[in-house]
């Protein structure tokens, strides 16, 4: 394989790639080093991945969902997932330690809301398909 890392070329490959991959390497080191420089911290990107991990069970995404519609407790928000009571908290938990949710006691119930409205315009986008519905 040849590999240049002058200025980018186009490079005609002999026939059609299906794969995905180049036909051959041709690293634009401009556009690399700039993209590298307006990259996040790994700090940061340790954060939005752990956030957008939070959207990869079945059980968060139910939870999210309803309460983008209404503040509810963990006895609702039990019903609304479809587990048991210390399974859904197991799940609040997780979502408040990514900072996702809130809550606020009211007496000896405990009331969960969105604490960051990313959360609602992320799940949204994402229950939409990205536009492509």
């Amino acid at each position: 394989m040849e590999v240049t890392s002058a200025r980018p070329r186009r490079v005609r490959p002999a026939r059609a790639n299906a794969t995905g991959e180049c036909a051959v390497v041709c690293v634009d080191s401009r556009k690399v080093a700039a993209v590298c420089a307006a990259a996040p911290d790994d700090a940061a990107i340790g954060r939005v991945a752990e956030r957008f991990s939070a959207l990869s069970d079945p059980t968060r995404v139910r939870i999210l969902h309803a309460l983008c519609r209404a503040e509810l407790c963990v006895c609702d928000l039990s019903k609304v997932a479809r587990r048991s009571m210390p399974a859904t908290s197991q799940q609040l938990q997780l979502l408040r330690r990514l900072g996702l949710v809130k809550f606020r006691m009211d007496g000896r119930l405990a009331y969960y809301s969105l604490a960051d409205p990313w959360v609602r315009e992320a799940l949204e986008t994402a229950l939409d398909g990205g536009g492509t519905r």
